[in-house]
């Protein structure tokens, strides 16, 4: 099963100006607030030198992932960016294990059955409670590996970004502290690995699609903040 190009309007829809939300593209009025750094991501030498430790992800044996419907790039280079998301799914206040798994389920049968993809289109999960979740089909197994699992998150980008959906809808709702927090680790383990610059390697996916507000304007409005704090917890 082909994946499209370009992103379904169906998903991260918002309604009528409302936080009303169903499982479609978050459209909006929002002008581009930034287009994808064009110098190098690669991290410095003093920002390598700091080994980060890799945050408890749930594989997706743990949460009991459906099995892809085709065939997973796995590409023998590494990313260069990091792709901040938002799922526009509800901002439940169940933070437990089990509502993460639940969301999992929730993201990867919109992916399949509704977006016609053959898995779910990020590599990594954060849940509302900062459970972090494997996404896509041997996307651990690539970080690991210091290699790439191509996905289905940012049209014409997929190549080369990995992509985390922080479970809510951050329009205008402020981000749970304990999902913020598992990003900042996410994100500088992720860096690390790679040896990326978070400065120049940490996006919002608005960068890159101009028709989404995702990851809406609260959560992107933290980036400067996720790229500082990941800076730190790389030695910089």
């Amino acid at each position: 099963m082909a994946e499209p190009r370009t992103v379904p309007l169906h998903r991260r829809r918002l309604l009528g100006g409302t936080a009303a939300v169903t499982a479609g593209v978050l459209l909006g009025g929002v002008a581009d607030l930034g287009r994808p750094r064009t110098a190098s991501a690669a991290v410095p030498a003093r920002l390598a030198s700091a080994a980060v430790a890799a945050p408890r992800v749930y594989t997706r044996a743990e949460w009991a992932a459906r099995p892809p419907d085709g065939a997973i790039r796995y590409l023998d280079r590494q990313p260069d960016h990091i792709v901040v998301h938002h799922t526009a799914g509800a901002n439940t206040t169940d933070y437990s294990l089990a509502a993460a798994f639940r969301h999992s389920h929730w993201i990867q049968d919109l992916h399949m059955d509704r977006n016609g993809w053959v898995d779910s289109g990020q590599q990594l999960t954060i849940s509302r409670g900062g459970f972090v979740m494997e996404g896509r089909h041997l996307s651990l197994r690539a970080i690991r590996e210091r290699q790439h699992v191509s996905g289905a998150q940012t049209a014409g980008h997929n190549d080369h970004t990995v992509g985390i959906e922080n479970e809510g809808i951050y329009v205008s709702a402020p981000v749970p502290g304990a999902l913020f927090t598992s990003l900042v680790a996410t994100c500088a383990w992720l860096c690390d690995v790679y040896a990326l610059d978070p400065f120049a390697a940490i996006v919002g996916h608005r960068d890159y699609v101009t028709t989404t507000v995702c990851p809406g304007d609260v959560l992107y409005a933290r980036l400067p903040e996720l790229r500082r704090r990941v800076a730190e917890a790389l030695g910089a």
